[in-house]
C-alpha cells in the first residue's frame, strides 16, 4: 500500500479494514484487532490497517512516533500469542504534520487466526469473537494450493489415523480458551478443522500437522519424522556406542520422551573448591539443549527426504543435525539476530500452543544465554544447503 492510499484510509470511517487507536496502552486491543484483520472474514483479500497515534475522529493525537514504539508493534508478530503467526508491516508515517504509526495486516492464507485462543472478526467498524458459523466460513476460506507443509491434506490418511483421545485430552485444551470450549457445541471434525488437523468438507483428510501432532503413528505416513540419538563412547563417530535410541511417535509423545532421554543423560558435577556450600553443575544445561533440538524439530524440512533429526552425543560435545537449510528470510547473514522465518508455521504453532515454545525468534538465544551461564562455550551454528548442524560443547 502506497502513502497516498493510506491517507485516503485514514480521513475514512473505521470500517472492517480500518481502525484507529489513539496510543499503543491498550495492547490487547490491538492484537485483537491485528487478530481481526488477518482472518478478513468479508474476503475483502485486502490488508488491514491499523493506525496508532490518531483519535477516533480522526484527528491527531500528538502521539511521539519513536523507534522502540515501532520495534514494540513489530514484535507483536513473533510474540506468539497470535497464532498463525500474522505477516504484517509496521512503519512511520506523517499525514499533513501529524505523527502516525502504521501497521499493516495482510489477509492470513490459513484462518481462523487467534489471539489468545479467540477468533477475532471484523463487522464493519466493530470487534467481535466469531461464531461457530464464522468460523466454519474462515475454514472454508483455507486455499488449496500454496499451502505449506503443514497444512496440507494426507490423501492416504483418515481420521482413524488420529488419537482423538490425545487431542482432546492435551491438545485442545492447550490451544483455545477456557470459555471457548465451555460455550463450544462442535463436533469433534469440526473441532480438528477448526484447529487445521482436518480439511474441510467435502475433501475431509488429515493434514500433515494432524498426524504430526495427534497421529497415532507419525511415520508411516511422514518417514522422517523421528529423531535419532546416539550416545558415543569417545569423540569420533568410529567409537563404540553406548546408547542408541529413535524417539518417534506423535510431536507430544516424541517431545516428552526427548525431555526424559536428556535428562537421563546429562551428567552433574559438585564443585566444594570455590566455596563453602556445594555447587552442582551439569555438563549441559539442559534447558539450552531442549531450545536447540526443538528448533530443529520445527524448522527442519519434512519433504524431499526420510532423514531423522540427529542428536549425537560424544564425550566432549552434542551434534544436533537436521535436515533442510535456512528458509525464506533467513540468511547466513542474518541467522540467530532475531530474524525468523518458518517452514511448518503450523507445526510451531502447535509447539507453541503445547508449551515446547515460549516466545518464537527467541530460541537460539536463550540457548546461548543458558550455555554461558553454565560455563559452556557459545554453541557453533554450520549451515549447508541441505542440512543445518549445532555443536554444543561439554563445560570444559
Amino acid at each position: 500500500m502506497d502513502e497516498k492510499e493510506l491517507a485516503r484510509l485514514l480521513k475514512e470511517l473505521e470500517s472492517d479494514r480500518v481502525e484507529r487507536k489513539t496510543s499503543p496502552s491498550d495492547g490487547k486491543k490491538i492484537r485483537q484487532a491485528i487478530c481481526a484483520f488477518a482472518n478478513d472474514l468479508p474476503n475483502h483479500k485486502k490488508p488491514g490497517v491499523l493506525f496508532v497515534g490518531v483519535n477516533d475522529d480522526g484527528t491527531c493525537a500528538n502521539l511521539p512516533i519513536t523507534d522502540q514504539l515501532l520495534t514494540n508493534l513489530a514484535n507483536i508478530r513473533s510474540e506468539g500469542k497470535i497464532l498463525p503467526i500474522p505477516v504484517l508491516q509496521v512503519d512511520k508515517y506523517v499525514f499533513e504534520g501529524c505523527e502516525v504509526a502504521v501497521v499493516i495486516v495482510q489477509p492470513s492464507d490459513a484462518p481462523p487466526v487467534r489471539f489468545e485462543g479467540r477468533t477475532y472478526i471484523r463487522i464493519g467498524p466493530t470487534r467481535a469473537n466469531a461464531t461457530p458459523e464464522e468460523e466454519r466460513r474462515l475454514n472454508e476460506k483455507r486455499r488449496a494450493r500454496d499451502l505449506p507443509f503443514d497444512l496440507r491434506p494426507l490423501i492416504s490418511a483418515s481420521m482413524a489415523d488420529l488419537d482423538l483421545d490425545l487431542f482432546q485430552r492435551e491438545y485442545l485444551n492447550s490451544a483455545l480458551a477456557p470459555d471457548i470450549l465451555e460455550q463450544n457445541q462442535r463436533s469433534l471434525e469440526q473441532q480438528l478443522t477448526s484447529l487445521r488437523f482436518f480439511t474441510p468438507q467435502p475433501e475431509a483428510h488429515p493434514t500433515n500437522l494432524g498426524v504430526l501432532v495427534v497421529g497415532k503413528d507419525p511415520r508411516q505416513f511422514i518417514a522422517g519424522f523421528y529423531l535419532q540419538f546416539l550416545r558415543f563412547d569417545g569423540t569420533e563417530l568410529t567409537d563404540p556406542i553406548r546408547d542408541q535410541k529413535e524417539i518417534d511417535g506423535s510431536l507430544i509423545d516424541l517431545l516428552r520422551y526427548l525431555d526424559e532421554v536428556l535428562q537421563a543423560n546429562i551428567s552433574i558435577a559438585s564443585d566444594m573448591t570455590t566455596n563453602p556450600l556445594e555447587i552442582k553443575k551439569p555438563d549441559y544445561p539442559i534447558v539450552a539443549l531442549q531450545q536447540l533440538i526443538r528448533n530443529a524439530i520445527m524448522h527442519r524440512s519434512y519433504e524431499q527426504t526420510n532423514a531423522p533429526v540427529r542428536v549425537y552425543w560424544f564425550n566432549d560435545r552434542i551434534e544436533i543435525k537436521n535436515p533442510g537449510g535456512l528458509f525464506g528470510q533467513v540468511n547466513r547473514e542474518n541467522f540467530g539476530k532475531g530474524v525468523t522465518d518458518y517452514r511448518n508455521p503450523h507445526l510451531a504453532e502447535a509447539m507453541k500452543n503445547l508449551g515446547y515454545v515460549q516466545r518464537f525468534g527467541i530460541g537460539i538465544a536463550t540457548a546461548q544465554k543458558q550455555l554461558e551461564k553454565n560455563g559452556n562455550p557459545p554453541a557453533e551454528f554450520l549451515i549447508e544447503e541441505a542440512n543445518f548442524l549445532v555443536i554444543v560443547r561439554r563445560t570444559p
